[in-house]
């Protein structure tokens, strides 16, 4: 069984990354929606150098910008109120002109995992400069740079890989990089694309995650297996793609399918959410890990618990704990 943390403010040390690797932390997660692998080499460098001091052997997961819809950059955090009005688009919050294009009057738009919701009051309009919308807030929250967009119910086409994507890859083995993520993963062609972008950069022996985050990437399950080594069950933007009750289900249809063509799977996203701001989690958070690992889960991984969270290398310690105790548990039965 692997444990990934996410590399972020909150475990940028390489005293704390020795604590998360000591709780039994196999590897870790680094984010590139908000930089490229130069400007995040010193996290790596961290994170190689905790691993030296503890000889151990660290998986390092790049996490591309793929096909994923991300607001763009801004300078300041918005607060958005309940009932007060956003623009979106030319002159208010950066959103990309592919995604303004699909936008239709009542659409729900959804931010950083549904954390914020908006309703779309009319479809694109021209501006002098672009295309903008106004949209409602119907659930209010913070809003940061560089977060996640969905449009419920919408698939938005998009390249596989961007420009960045692909300066990353060629970079990936000489930053020690041991496997990639793509994110919404939607068909066999996106896995066909990175593969052909990791072979012409020499890095053919690195490993390809599938994240699967949309109804696309769910209903092509059977297809996608055969070319990658690991899929991800990321439940964050997964669970925009449909009603939250029928997100356990998804999950557990996803596991079936990957055991039965014993297939490598991850699951992450909230597994111990609440380890934000609390050093023990729930009860129900600790039954989630359980649960995944009796489903097959091979891997676990954390991502704002360890990258921006109060307690990281406790959240990994839970983690860890809870997931050999399930694997105890399934050896005894």
């Amino acid at each position: 069984m692997e444990y990934y943390g996410t590399l972020g403010p909150a475990c940028g040390s390489v005293q704390t990354l020795k604590e998360m690797l000591a709780a039994g932390m196999t590897g870790v997660r680094l984010n590139l929606s908000h930089g490229d692998l130069e400007e995040n080499g010193h996290w790596i460098r961290m994170v190689q150098e905790a691993g030296r001091e503890l000889h151990s052997q660290v998986q390092i997961l790049m996490d591309l910008r793929g096909p994923e819809l991300r607001l763009g950059r801004f300078k300041e955090e918005i607060q958005a109120e309940e009932g007060s009005w956003l623009v979106l688009g030319d002159g208010g919050l950066p959103v990309p002109e592919e995604a303004l294009a699909y936008v239709c009057p009542g659409d729900r738009i959804l931010i950083d995992d549904g954390k914020v919701e908006l309703e779309a009051e009319a479809g694109a309009a021209p501006s002098a400069s672009g295309c903008r919308i106004m949209a409602r807030v119907v659930r209010g929250g913070l809003i940061k740079s560089g977060k996640s967009l969905a449009i419920e119910g919408k698939a938005v086409p998009m390249p596989t890989l961007t420009e960045s994507d692909r300066k990353n890859i060629r970079e990936a083995v000489s930053y020690g990089i041991t496997g990639v993520m793509l994110p919404f993963v939607r068909n066999k062609e996106d896995l066909l694309v990175l593969r052909e972008a990791l072979k012409e950069a020499g890095a053919g022996e690195i490993q390809v995650f599938a994240k699967i985050e949309n109804m696309q990437g769910v209903e092509a399950i059977k297809e996608l297996l055969p070319y990658c080594d690991h899929v991800v069950i990321a439940r964050g933007d997964l669970g925009n793609a449909m009603p939250l009750w029928k997100l356990p289900g998804v999950q557990k249809r996803l596991a079936r399918e990957c055991r039965e063509a014993g297939k490598p799977f991850m699951v992450v996203t909230q597994m111990l959410d609440s380890m934000h701001e609390r050093a023990v989690p729930t009860r129900a958070e600790v039954l989630d890990i359980y649960n995944a690992v009796l489903d097959g889960a091979s891997s676990l991984m954390l991502t704002g618990e360890t990258a921006a969270g109060s307690y990281p290398a406790q959240a990994v310690e839970y983690l860890v704990n809870t997931g050999e105790e399930a694997l105890r548990d399934m050896e005894e039965a």
